[in-house]
Formats: C-alpha cells, structure tokens, sequence
C-alpha cells in the first residue's frame, strides 16, 4: 500500500524531503520543461515564507526549491477548491519573488520565481489543457511584460489515461500522483524509471512511524470531512434554491391568477360602474380600467 500523495503531508514528504532531490529534479523536468532536462541540481528550501514587514501573513508552502539559473520554484498541492484560493497562489508567487530582498538591495538582485499547483478540482473548465502556464503580459498583442513571476497549473481530473496508455514521463508522474494510493504493487513501466521508483518507496506505507500514519490519517479524515461539508453546503443550497423557485413559482402563478380574475370581474362592470369605484372593488388601477374601454 502507497500513501496518498495527494495529501499535503505525504506530499512533502515524497517530493520536499532531503533525500528527495532526484525525484524533485525529475517531476519538475517533466512537468516545467517537456521533460529536457533543464534542472541539473536543487537545493530544496524551507517552506516556509516569513513575512519582510511586520504584520503582513505568513506563508506555509508544500515544497520550495532553488533550481538551476538561481530560480525558485514553489509548489503547492491543493485537494479543496476553496474560497480566494486563486488568489493566495497570486499572493504566495509575489512574497516568494519579493522576499529575496534585504532592505537596500537593488531590484537587479530579484531571481525568477515559478508558482506550480497541483489541484485535484478543475480550475479552468472552459480548457481542455491539463498543464497552463501564466506570465505577464500586453492584453492585446501578448507581447511579454516580464518572465519573473510564472503561474503553472496543473489539473489532475483532466488526465484521465489508463496505465496502458502511459507514454511519457509527463504521463507517468501525473499518474503516480492521482492514482498511487490505489496501487497495490509499482507498474514495471514506472518501476522502469530510478526517481519514480524511488518516489514510490517513499510512500510506501509500510515504512512511515506510527505518529506519522496518525498525521496522514487525520489529513486524509479532514480532506474527507471538507469534501462532505461542500457537498452538503452545495445540495442545501440546491433545495433552498428549489423551495424558493416553486414558492416564487407559486406566489407569481397566484398573483396572475388574481390578476384575471379580477380584469374579468371590471369588464362586467363597466356599464354598471364609474372607473374610481371598479378600482375600489377589484384594486386594479384607474388607468388599468380605463385601456379595458
């Protein structure tokens, strides 16, 4: 049995741990660079992101790395699509690019920073694309303002291959990812590959200790209770919604009703009565009754 890596925790620790250095270097050759091997060495960093000035919001990240060409990558696994979260990847690019600088430093100094997340919910349902890219750039000839803040997304429901079809390391990492806890052994076609076997030896879960089964085991109870609480929020939402249609439904339908019968009732009387009284009886307007003549 495999760890989920999906969860924050077991993410870590297969890509952000100190001896995981070349199983990051080959996640991220696939998935930023068509798998070139772009990354020849890393250092991987602590997550975590104090804050320059006093007061502004930490930031806790899954996995933060120096790549080759002095570039910081940041990478975030998000299981729960939750309210502002597109944001606080926006918010966790920009402090990781401005955080490089001491108070005097000059701006020449900044490095490139690459903003990866992995999502388990669609984030963009109008593309097909499993891996978007974002940077900088001139609304309409899309000319590029600057490449030192890049946005890639990755969208694991979108890749939906069967094992047989796997064909690329690309394939083949996108796949570890989504569907190693169901596992039961390591495919020979990934076994085939050292940093995804490695990879899977490190979620394998029979080596992790007792207090770290208990951490997974919560965070996998949380992400399942969360799932549930959206649910249940989403098909309240739906019956309220429903309840108020029909009841709006009902009360327009009503409204109508009233409404004919009572333009019925003033065309009988009008050679009976004057207009003013006809509106007194039926509570149609003067007006109303006058455009029946």
């Amino acid at each position: 049995m495999f760890i989920n890596p999906k969860t924050d925790f077991a993410f870590k620790k297969i890509f952000g741990s100190k001896q995981s250095k070349d199983i990051l270097i080959s996640f991220l050759n696939a998935i930023l660079y068509e798998e070139r091997p772009t990354i020849i060495d890393l250092e991987i960093l602590d997550p975590y992101q104090a804050p320059s000035i006093k007061g502004i919001k930490d930031s806790f990240l899954d996995v933060k790395a120096t790549i080759t060409g002095n570039q910081t990558v940041i990478i975030e696994m998000q299981v729960l699509n939750v309210l502002g979260f597109e944001k606080r990847v926006l918010y966790n690019a920009a402090k990781a690019f401005s955080i490089q600088l001491d108070v005097g430093d000059d701006y020449t100094l900044l490095n490139p920073v690459i903003a990866l997340t992995i999502t388990d919910f669609e984030m963009f349902p109008n593309s097909p694309k499993i891996i978007s890219r974002y940077a900088l750039k001139e609304k309409e000839e899309l000319t590029t303002y600057s490449n030192d803040i890049e946005l890639v997304f990755v969208e694991l429901p979108k890749f939906t291959k069967e094992l047989d079809e796997l064909k690329t390391l690309t394939d083949k990492w996108l796949y570890f990812l989504k569907y190693a806890n169901k596992l039961k052994a390591v495919p020979p076609s990934m076994e085939a590959i050292p940093a995804i076997s490695r990879a899977f030896k490190v979620a394998k879960q029979s080596k992790l200790t007792r207090k770290e089964l208990e951490i997974l085991e919560k965070r996998e109870m949380f992400i399942h209770d969360s799932r549930n609480a959206i649910l249940k929020a989403t098909q309240q939402g739906l019956q309220q919604g429903l309840q108020q249609g029909l009841q709006q439904g009902l009360q327009q339908g009503l409204q109508q009703g009233r409404r004919e019968q009572a333009i019925a009732i003033a065309r009988q009387l009008l050679d009976v009565l004057d207009a003013e009284t006809i509106s007194q009886k039926t509570g149609l307007s003067v007006e109303e009754i006058q455009a029946l003549n």
